[in-house]
This record gives structure tokens, C-alpha cells and sequence, in this order.
């Protein structure tokens, strides 16, 4: 019995010693444990981040110590001008207003400013007044004096017209005088150049059994003329008179023409009516554009058509069939040619073919500035019997300008 209590006694301290050596041993883990578990870098931000906020509100104060009573006015500019930034992100994502469209030019303000332009074709006057400013004419003088006036396309005609009635003035008074010659030449050009012939847009719309139809205008030419360029200022002029105005893009073969004259539409807040097949059939693109303007009852239709050679027969038969077919819609208000005033004498043959294929009723001569054809205005209109309505004087958008007889024959003679 001693014995095995000696054995539990002596084992007892054994365990004691091994619970002990356990508890030293699990401390030390607990130990390492907790060294593994404290990041540095977490506290380190901690203890960081308070010495940079003071020492950036220790430098605040000392520059606000530092700045004069008046500090605050630097700072309103910057107010200002967040203001229009703010104000412009608001206009943008607003439609654009209807004042952005351009605004064209009344035909009154655009004649006053072009008339200047008209003494462009004066280069015939520059030689009238060159003859006339020597006081008694001889013969060599008249004879030149009707030389310049065939050079500036007056026509055989119209030239012996005027020479005799000048001739016949001048004997009758009995004058020299060289201002008294020029007003008398002014009376015989005048004359030759008709104001009496209306030269007003017919735009009138036209009731039928159908209803109201819109005035049709019709305009055609040879290539180089500058037609559809014509077309869009003509609607920039209507629109200036408070007329509504559809485009048609008739002329389906040229491949930049229907893009050009809608360009001309959106300038002023016009449509076009148009094909995106190409090549399409013209007289289909016509009655589209007459059908449609019948349908929104816009007060007037542009109908442009392809350039085409007088000399080219198919050419000329299938505009012959766009005025048919348009005609279905209902009557065509105007069919208006677009003459090139600087080709002379070969304008007027093109001027007579177009007249036989679709009943032309008035002329748009263009480029008349700074021609010395200025003549053709008077030959053209003997051969058609119909007034120059429209001119052209420039390449500025609201260069065409109704035709004033007044202000063309001033321009010659001065």
C-alpha cells in the first residue's frame, strides 16, 4: 500500500509538471498569435492621417491669417464663372430654337444692295458712254456705237430698232449734247427691254374638284447653269415673303443634286422631297413632291429637274413626261428656264427647245453680274415671248433678285 502511493505520488508530480509545461507552451502560441494578428499597416494610416489633417488645417489657418481684410473677392470669380458653364450644359441638351434657321433677305433689301452689282454687265456701257461723251457723232461714231451694242447680244433686230430710234431722236432735237444722247439711249433700251411685261411669280393656289393645290413651279435647264442652286435661293426668297415651300428633287441623276437642295431646305427650314434610289424615275419624285404639298398645304412647290443638252431628244421627251405626269396632281403655276446669261446667242437656241417641250413662262437668268452679255435679256425675251423674271448676281445665298428693267438699263448707260 505505501508502495503504490509512492508510485501515484511520484507520478502526480509528473503531470504537474506537464500540465505546467503545456500551459507555458500554449501561452507562447497565444503569444505569437496575437503578434501575427496586429497589422501595422492598418494603424499605421490611423496615426498618419491625424498628423496630415492638422498640419493641413494648421496651414489653412496660417494662410487665412495671411491673407488681407479683402480675401473674398478672389473667390467670386470662380462663382462666375461655374454660372455660364452650368448654363451652357442647359442650352445644349435644349432643341435647337427656331431663330437658329437662317433668315433670308426680302427681295426689296436684296435689290437695293444688288443693283450695284447689275453695272457688272456694264462693260457695254463703259463703251456706250466711251462714244457718247464725244459730243457730235459722226458716222464712224454711230456705226461703232451699233457694233457695241451687237457685241452685247442685243440681237440684229433689236440693235437696228434702237439705232434707228436714236438716230431719229437725236436729228429731230437736233442735239450733241452727250447727257441729252445718253437719256435718249436710255428711253430706246428701255423700250427694247419691255417693262410693261408682267414680271411677277404666278403663286397663287388653285381650287379644284379635288380642293386646294398648291402654286407648282417647274424649273428646267440645260447642265452648268446653275438650276438647282436657283431652286434653293427661289425658296429662300418665297420663304422671306412668308410663303410655305415643299422641295422637289426631280433631278434623280445627278448624285450630289438632291442632297445639295435639301441642304438648301434645312437652311430654311424647308422639306425635299426626294428618292434614295438612284436614278430614280423623275416624274415619280415630281407627283410624290405635289401630292405631299397638297397634303401639308404648303403654298408653293419647287420642283427641281436633271440638266439636260437641248440637242438630246430622249432628254428632252422625258421632261416632256414630268410635266405630263406633275399635271395629273393639277395645273403648273410656272415653268421657269435657268438661262447662263454669259453664254449669249447659244442660251437663246437653248431658250427656244426647252419653249417647245415645256410651254415656258418665264426666264432666271444667272451670272448676270459682270457680264458682257447683258444683251441676251432682250434677245431672249423677243424669241419666247415671256419676261426675264429672276436674275442672278452673285454666289451669295440671297443673290437672286426679281428682274428690275429700270435698274438693268441704268446700269448701261449710267
Amino acid at each position: 500500500m505505501d508502495a503504490f502511493l509512492d508510485f501515484l505520488g511520484s507520478n502526480m508530480y509528473l503531470v504537474w509538471i506537464l500540465v505546467g509545461l503545456l500551459a507555458v507552451g500554449g501561452a507562447v502560441a497565444v503569444s505569437r498569435s496575437r503578434n501575427k494578428e496586429l497589422p501595422p499597416a492598418p494603424r499605421k494610416p490611423q496615426i498618419e492621417a491625424k498628423p496630415e489633417a492638422e498640419t493641413d488645417r494648421v496651414e489653412t489657418e496660417q494662410l487665412e491669417s495671411e491673407v488681407p481684410a479683402g480675401p473674398q473677392t478672389q473667390g467670386e470669380p470662380e462663382t462666375v464663372e461655374s454660372e455660364p458653364a452650368d448654363a451652357a450644359s442647359t442650352l445644349e441638351q435644349e432643341p435647337a430654337p427656331a431663330g437658329e434657321l437662317d433668315q433670308p433677305e426680302s427681295a426689296p433689301s436684296r435689290m437695293h444692295r444688288l443693283r450695284s452689282r447689275l453695272a457688272g454687265s456694264g462693260r457695254i456701257g463703259s463703251a456706250l458712254l466711251g462714244i457718247l461723251s464725244r459730243g457730235d457723232l459722226s458716222e464712224e461714231d454711230w456705226e461703232e456705237l451699233e457694233d457695241t451694242l451687237l457685241m452685247a447680244d442685243l440681237g440684229l433686230d433689236t440693235t437696228d430698232q434702237i439705232m434707228q430710234g436714236l438716230r431719229q431722236k437725236v436729228k429731230v432735237e437736233d442735239t450733241s449734247d452727250p447727257e441729252r444722247v445718253r437719256t435718249l439711249l436710255r428711253e430706246e433700251l428701255l423700250a427694247a427691254v419691255d417693262p410693261s411685261m408682267d414680271r411677277s411669280l404666278n403663286l397663287a393656289s388653285v381650287q379644284t374638284e379635288t380642293g386646294t393645290h398648291p402654286a407648282v413651279v417647274l424649273v428646267v435647264g440645260v447642265n452648268g447653269t446653275g438650276k438647282t442652286t436657283t431652286v434653293g435661293k427661289l425658296a429662300r426668297l418665297l420663304v422671306a415673303e412668308d410663303k410655305s415651300v415643299l422641295l422637289g428633287a426631280a433631278d434623280t441623276f445627278r448624285a450630289a443634286a438632291a442632297e445639295q437642295l435639301t441642304t438648301w431646305g434645312e437652311r430654311v427650314g424647308v422639306g425635299t422631297v426626294r428618292s434614295e434610289l438612284e436614278g430614280a424615275d423623275p416624274s415619280s419624285v415630281a407627283f410624290d413632291a405635289i401630292k405631299t404639298g397638297r397634303e401639308d398645304a404648303v403654298d408653293v412647290v419647287l420642283v427641281d429637274t436633271a440638266g439636260r443638252l437641248q440637242n438630246k431628244s430622249t432628254l428632252m421627251d422625258e421632261l416632256g413626261k414630268v410635266k405630263r405626269v406633275m399635271e395629273k396632281q393639277g395645273p403648273i403655276a410656272e415653268t421657269l428656264l435657268v438661262l447662263d446669261a454669259t453664254t449669249g446667242q447659244n442660251g437663246l437656241r437653248q431658250a427656244e427647245i426647252f419653249a417647245q417641250v415645256v410651254d415656258v413662262s418665264g426666264v432666271v437668268l444667272t451670272k448676270l453680274d459682270g457680264s458682257a452679255k447683258g444683251g441676251i435679256v432682250v434677245s431672249v425675251q423677243k424669241a419666247l415671248g415671256v419676261p426675264v423674271k429672276l436674275v442672278g448676281l452673285g454666289e451669295g445665298a440671297d443673290d437672286l433678285a426679281p428682274f428690275s428693267p429700270e435698274d438693268f438699263v441704268d446700269a448701261i448707260v449710267g
